[in-house]
């Protein structure tokens, strides 16, 4: 959302930041505004983690009492967490315009809380702001008007060309490693189907090892805390050729991203912003609601098979990273904001 951010900050439109605190560690969370330059949330109903239920419940309670008492022309909603459930059922009805940047995407796996989320969050939106053709395809499938249906590009391109030049202004996260650009495997995997479940998140670290063998380098994993409670639950034993890391800031991300040999992940903003880089990227599920980067050549679906991970990070090793951004031009955040400036005559 930075860029739409930024876009109401140089063009004067008065808005403010409502943080539900869903994330509320500070790597996960405070370390995005200090590095981005974001003005601070306005309110925080700092809601912490819980069952999707009573997170949800919390976000939609404090959410309504914040919306009835301030006067908004039009909320905004981003991506497909339990933030974005509880802001669109809480906006919706208290008849509020509502838009939703990165709308129309699909994996069309309901067992994926995610799934649930955005296709709730578009059938209540007003504005749909799809990043790609084949997203706001598959909202005038679902019936959407096509009215409210708006191609911007994602936001994420916006966010890279904007920060991956200031990032690359300290490049010392490479030396903090120990690593050489372009020699290590980097590493994220979080979704709930894969790492509560001990039997893909066991295959997971197997496949991971088994590419860290097989191309002699590196394996560098910022463990999200979700994941690193579930190895521990397990009692699963991570290889010694994996290096695990604290999460780490946007900037130091983004640039571990730009120049791995190889990108591992089960996150979908990952499998954009590889993709955006040219950054080879194998993604271990059995579906994404990213399949532009599939179509263009950037990322394949291994799953969690160790050794279907380590056949389709072979292929990708070898790849000519020349594939086209799908994404659009860098510009969407600039687009969603003239477009909801002129549909509310603002």
């Amino acid at each position: 959302m930075s860029p739409v951010i930024r876009s109401c900050s140089e063009h004067s439109v008065d808005f403010s930041i409502i943080h539900t605190g869903q994330h509320y560690s500070y790597e996960m969370d405070k370390i995005f505004f200090r590095e981005l330059e974001l003005p601070g949330a306005v309110y925080n109903l700092e809601v912490g983690s819980g069952l999707h239920g009573a997170q949800t419940a919390r976000m939609l309670t404090g959410l309504e009492k914040i919306l009835i008492e301030d006067s908004y022309d039009a909320v905004l909603v981003q991506g497909d967490t339990n933030t974005v459930l509880a802001g669109a059922l809480a906006t919706s009805k208290l008849g509020i315009p509502l838009g939703h940047v990165e709308a129309g995407l699909r994996s069309y796996d309901r067992s994926m809380p995610e799934e649930i989320n955005r296709i709730v969050a578009d059938h209540l939106s007003d504005l749909l702001f799809a990043p790609t053709e084949t997203a706001a395809s598959n909202l005038k499938r679902e019936g959407r008007p096509e009215s409210g249906i708006f191609i911007t590009g994602n936001t994420v391109v916006d966010a890279v060309a904007q920060n991956l030049a200031i990032a690359r202004r300290d490049t010392s996260v490479f030396s903090k490693l120990g690593v050489e650009e372009g020699e290590y495997v980097l590493v994220t995997a979080h979704r709930q189907e894969n790492v509560d479940r001990q039997e893909n998140l066991s295959g997971i670290l197997k496949g991971i090892e088994l590419v860290g063998n097989e191309l002699g380098v590196t394996v560098l994993y910022p463990v999200h805390p979700r994941t690193k409670k579930m190895i521990e639950q397990f009692a699963l034993r991570v290889p010694d050729t994996i290096r695990l890391l604290e999460p780490l800031g946007y900037f130091e991300f983004l640039l571990l991203e730009a120049s791995a040999r190889l990108v591992l992940t089960d996150s979908g903003g990952i499998q954009e912003e590889c993709c955006i880089l040219r950054t080879p990227c194998v993604t271990m599920r059995e579906n994404t609601e990213r399949p532009e980067t599939v179509d263009v050549g950037g990322n394949l679906l291994a799953g969690t098979d160790p050794e279907a991970v380590l056949s389709s990070a072979k292929v990708m090793d070898l790849k000519e990273r020349s594939w086209e951004n799908p994404f659009g031009d860098g510009r969407a955040g600039e687009r969603i904001l003239c477009l909801l400036k002129e549909t509310l005559s603002c």
